[in-house]
Formats: C-alpha cells, sequence, structure tokens
C-alpha cells in the first residue's frame, strides 16, 4: 500500500501561501510573520487546558502579543492564570521573539541547505539592521548558539539561587526567568515580578548579565569573537558605541535614581544601591523586570525611565525602543549643527546620510505614533493621570513591559491600541511604518522608470 499524501489542494495551497510570503517586501514579511507567531500563540493560549483559570479572549491575545514582542505587559498574572502547558506556551513564544521571526527558520534552512535564499537573506539582515561587512550564515550560527548557551547558564545558576531562597518549582522557575531575561521579556512567574528578591544580589546580577547580553545585541557577540579569534584587531565602530553609551545609561541612571528617589531612602545603602541599578538595568534594556514597585518612585525618576525606555536597546538585539546607535546618531547630529559643521560626526567618526535619516525618522514616526496612542488612550481610559498613561504608551512602543499599575484596568479598546504598540515596538518602529505604508514608492518609480524608457 503507499502512504497517504496530503491533497493536491492543500499543497497547491501551501505553495501558494509560500510564494505570498516572499513575494512580500522585508518590512511586510517580519510584521506579517510576528503577527502569525501572536495569532498562533494566542490559539494555544485559548484552549481550556492551558488556563488555570478562566481567562478573556483579549487578554490571551495580549500575553500573545506581550510574549512575542518580548515586552512583558500583562493583563492577566501569567503564573496564576495558565498552566504548565500555557507557561511553556509563553516562554516558546518569548524565546521565538526574542530570537527574531526570521532567526529560527534561516537556522533551519543553514541545518539543512547550509545557504540561504536571497529573499530570507534580505528579510533577516533587515531583521537585525546589520551592516554590509557581516555575513548572514555565521551571524545566524552564533545567534542561536550563543542565545542557548547564555541561557542554560543562566539556567542553572539561578536554580541554586531560587532553591536556596526557597521557591517553589525552582527548576521551572530559573528556566522561565532566565530565558525572559536573556529575550528582555520581562515575564515572571510571580505576581509581584522580582520584588521578594530586591537585596539578594546574586540573583539581581545573573539577571541582569542575561538581560545586558541579550540587549547589547549579536553584533558585539559577533564582533568580540572575531576579536577574540584574531580576525580583527579592534572591536568596530559600531560596538564601541553601543558599550559606551549602554554603560554611561546605567552609571548615570543608577547615581540618579540612588540619590533623588525618597522611595529608596528608607532603604539600607547596600539594598538602596542595588535597586537603583536594577531599575536603572531594566528601563535601559527594556527587559520589565522590577524589585522595587514602579509607581511608589518619584515624579523626577520616571522621567529619567521615560528617558531610558525611550532609547531602549541595541540593534541585533532581543531589546526594544529607539536604539543605542540612533540616539548616537541624532546627538551627532545636533552637535555638529550647533558647531556649524558640514559633515555629521560622532565619536571623531563620519555618520552616514542613511543613518542619520534612518535615526531621525525614526524618531519622528515614534513620537507620532506615541501622541496618536495617548490621544486615543486618554479617550479610552478618561480616568488615567497623563504620567500613567504616558509611561503605558512608551513602554508598549519600547518593548519594555514596566507599569504603573494601569494594564490590567484597560478597557478593550485600551488593550487593543497597547498590542498594536507592543506589535510596532517589536516590528521596530520605523519598519512598522514601512510594512504599513500604502504603497512601495521604490516600485513605483521603477515602474515610472521603465515607463519613461
Amino acid at each position: 500500500m503507499t502512504s497517504p499524501q496530503a491533497p493536491e489542494p492543500v499543497l497547491h495551497g501551501m505553495a501558494r501561501f509560500r510564494m505570498f510570503l516572499l513575494s512580500l517586501p522585508p518590512a511586510k514579511m517580519l510584521l506579517f510573520g510576528y503577527a502569525l507567531y501572536m495569532v498562533t500563540g494566542w490559539i494555544l493560549l485559548a484552549l481550556p487546558f492551558a488556563q488555570e483559570v478562566p481567562v478573556a479572549p483579549i487578554d490571551t491575545l495580549f500575553i500573545a502579543t506581550s510574549a512575542v514582542s518580548t515586552t512583558g505587559l500583562v493583563t492577566v498574572d501569567p503564573g496564576t492564570s495558565f498552566t504548565l502547558f500555557g507557561e511553556i506556551v509563553i516562554i516558546l513564544l518569548i524565546q521565538a521573539g526574542g530570537l527574531g521571526y526570521m532567526t529560527l527558520g534561516s537556522f533551519a534552512a543553514l541545518a539543512l541547505q547550509n545557504k540561504l535564499s536571497p529573499v530570507r537573506e534580505k528579510a533577516t539582515r533587515s531583521a537585525f539592521n546589520l551592516p554590509e561587512d557581516i555575513k548572514i550564515g555565521p551571524f545566524i550560527r552564533s545567534v542561536v548558539i550563543f542565545t542557548l548557551i547564555c541561557e542554560a547558564i543562566g539556567a542553572l545558576i539561578l536554580y541554586f539561587m531560587f532553591r536556596a531562597e526557597g521557591v517553589e518549582g525552582a527548576v521551572w522557575s530559573a528556566i522561565f526567568h532566565a530565558i525572559s531575561a536573556f529575550c528582555t521579556a520581562g515575564f515572571s512567574l510571580n505576581s509581584t515580578s522580582l520584588e521578594a528578591f530586591r537585596d539578594n544580589a546574586g540573583i539581581n546580577i545573573v539577571v541582569s548579565v542575561l538581560c545586558i547580553l541579550g540587549a547589547m545585541g549579536f553584533l558585539i557577540v559577533v564582533d568580540g569573537w572575531r576579536n577574540f579569534t584574531g580576525k580583527a584587531r579592534h572591536l568596530g565602530f559600531t560596538s564601541k558605541v553601543i558599550v559606551r553609551i549602554t554603560m554611561s545609561f546605567l552609571l548615570l541612571g543608577t547615581i540618579f535614581i540612588f540619590v533623588a528617589d525618597a522611595s529608596l531612602q528608607e532603604l539600607a545603602p547596600r539594598e538602596r544601591l542595588l535597586a537603583a541599578f536594577f531599575q536603572t538595568m531594566t528601563a535601559s534594556t527594556t527587559v520589565g523586570f522590577n524589585t522595587h514597585p514602579i509607581s511608589a518612585m518619584s515624579l523626577s525618576v520616571i522621567v529619567v525611565l521615560f528617558f531610558l525606555m525611550v532609547i531602549g536597546a541595541s540593534p541585533s538585539g532581543t531589546g526594544g525602543g529607539l536604539k543605542t546607535t540612533s540616539f548616537a546618531a541624532l546627538v551627532g547630529l545636533v552637535r555638529s549643527t550647533l558647531k556649524g559643521r558640514e559633515r555629521v560626526r560622532f565619536a571623531k567618526r563620519q555618520v552616514r546620510l542613511k543613518t542619520l535619516q534612518t535615526a531621525t525618522a525614526g524618531l519622528a514616526y515614534y513620537m507620532v505614533l506615541m501622541l496618536v496612542a495617548m490621544m486615543l488612550l486618554f479617550l479610552t481610559e478618561p480616568a488615567a493621570a497623563f504620567e500613567v498613561v504616558m509611561f503605558e504608551v512608551i513602554s508598549a512602543l519600547g518593548t519594555v513591559g514596566l507599569s504603573l499599575g494601569i494594564t490590567g484596568d484597560l478597557s478593550v479598546l485600551g488593550k487593543v491600541i497597547v498590542i498594536i504598540l507592543m506589535t510596532a515596538g517589536r516590528v521596530g518602529i520605523l519598519t512598522f511604518g514601512i510594512a504599513i505604508a500604502a504603497h512601495d514608492e521604490s516600485r513605483e518609480e521603477e515602474r515610472d522608470n521603465e515607463l519613461v524608457c
């Protein structure tokens, strides 16, 4: 007897669907891919055996979107609302979202065929915002291997620390939080995030290292490995900029929060320093964990967190935001303009016009999305305070996951708005704008040229 085969219409439909995906421009392909992950997660989390208690459809969609976008905003408590199956679905969505839509498929293609199609290579380069001199194949392998190694080591160390703290289900909790930290997702099985471990230096440090490694970007990993193996003598300029800005933000933010926040003054100096550093780290890496209630912090600190969340992590990393390199380009633009220079420079290096265009367009589109979202949320949540709504919007756009407490009380329309913001943040603010554009102007110009010729 011959083995059963899929019906010809099904095969034909799958082939047409694949051709449809390959025909999409990179930006639209990324948006479609992430949306597919989110819908798949929504369906799985809606299954009865995935829920510990009944969860509304809008909340399962919210959680699925937050997981894939590695945001961490939640409308229900994941640790008590979902079964072990549901928690496994969430962590798989986080892993897929952290690695990136194109990474898993590209890694599988490399394993099977040892090469990537031009379309997949172009989309992967767009997803990670990689320079042309980085080869996609070795980069993808490095990303997956480095991710798994970091998460495995982090989970192992956290297991012993959680067990020492008497955490129930220390093995699963360690695995879950290690993946969530490295992917800068900020999802926790604890209803108060990591507040119970505010004075535990070991847990604070391990989680922070995982978050920083994920947020600084895989580009630094590849660059550092090339330097370690002798293929390059020094770190590339982009890597140096990322390290310099990330470390500067962590240092300055920690000092300011340590000195300025009134809610931390009652703590012992050591615990106060840990809390100040962790809140700075969680905002700048866009991870969304917290060891101290964010709503208890002063408005001056909230403003600092605004700034850190807007800038966010670095390109080719797991975090969101405008990116540290865009911030560097904008700083260079402002300084060069004030000094009357014709060429834009940062750290004595010229900034390319394309980089400036990307940074300024990204900032402009970010502001438009933020203002529109705030206006709509003020309509759907009229009782919410200004700073609370603004914080929620910035947190969603930057895929941060921190909140001043409004997330669980959002209306259905409010949740939909935040879902769109989280999706835009994960795809990339500018990439999202390109993806939803009414038409592709470059193709239109090509058609016009053809007609003229």
